[in-house]
């Protein structure tokens, strides 16, 4: 099955995808991670970290699956540490800098809520290898959602301060979430094996209902678009996440202990 997908896929546009799904995560993982030590209390700073741990663990699956497409001999590790800025795909929203406690659930909710719909959806792939991925990962970003979900609502039904701070992180976060759900050329060509990020809109807006009602949050007015106007804008941060993350790899190629 996974040699007739290879065959009958564009394997561009596949390849592509994949280093979206990895980079998403490894971005993201990263952010999370800076949490560490750093928590507002033992319990979520152990929690924030298993959930920097779950999505490093996606990353090492979408990132080698990537490498086996393209053919080059480059591996997980090699796509993560040795890749520039321009060559990632990561969404912007993960990039963003964790700011307090309140802004890093918000950050992670509206990513969550967009996350498990679409693994689910690629539970389906005819691709074999990403459906398995997507059931290993989907359990685990499930998880995820439960949590960043319960907890915005828990601060932002909470107190005046916990309110004001969770909706104001909505605000600002709320310009880059349109990027999840812009389709190109490339997910036109992947039909049946990933599905186009405009079909994910509804699950993650049904989800965002719930949630922000619970939380008496405001989702802010329709029209949302991530700054740049179009998919694959980076901003600056993510040259200081690169700068932070590949310095081994760059300073000392193929280190061995």
């Amino acid at each position: 099955m996974a040699a007739v997908a290879e065959t009958a896929v564009d394997q561009a546009a596949l390849f592509d995808f994949l280093l979206r799904m990895g980079d998403n995560c490894l971005i993201l993982g990263h952010r999370v991670s800076e949490w560490c030590g750093h928590g507002p209390v033992l319990e979520e700073d152990i929690a924030l970290a298993n959930v920097a741990l779950d999505l490093i663990g996606q990353t090492q699956l979408w990132l080698g699956l990537a490498g086996t497409i393209e053919g080059r001999g480059r591996d997980a590790d090699a796509l993560a540490y040795r890749r520039d800025a321009q060559g990632f795909r990561n969404l912007l929203l993960t990039e963003i800098p964790n700011g307090d406690f309140g802004h890093t659930l918000m950050r992670q909710f509206l990513f969550d809520a967009w996350h498990l719909p679409m693994l689910k959806a690629l539970e389906g792939s005819s691709d074999p290898r990403l459906a398995e991925i997507a059931a290993k990962a989907v359990r685990e970003v499930a998880y995820h959602l439960e949590r960043s979900g319960d907890l915005v609502i828990r601060l932002g039904d909470g107190t005046e301060e916990s309110h004001r701070r969770m909706q104001t992180a909505l605000e600002a976060l709320w310009p880059y979430t349109g990027e999840m759900f812009m389709d190109d050329a490339g997910d036109a060509r992947l039909a049946g094996v990933a599905p186009l990020p405009s079909s994910l809109r509804d699950a993650w807006q049904a989800t965002l209902s719930e949630v922000l009602s619970e939380a008496t949050l405001q989702q802010p007015a329709d029209g949302y678009m991530h700054r740049g106007g179009k998919r694959g804008v980076h901003s600056e941060h993510l040259g200081f996440i690169l700068a932070e993350m590949q310095f081994l790899q760059r300073a000392y190629p193929d280190a061995t202990w």
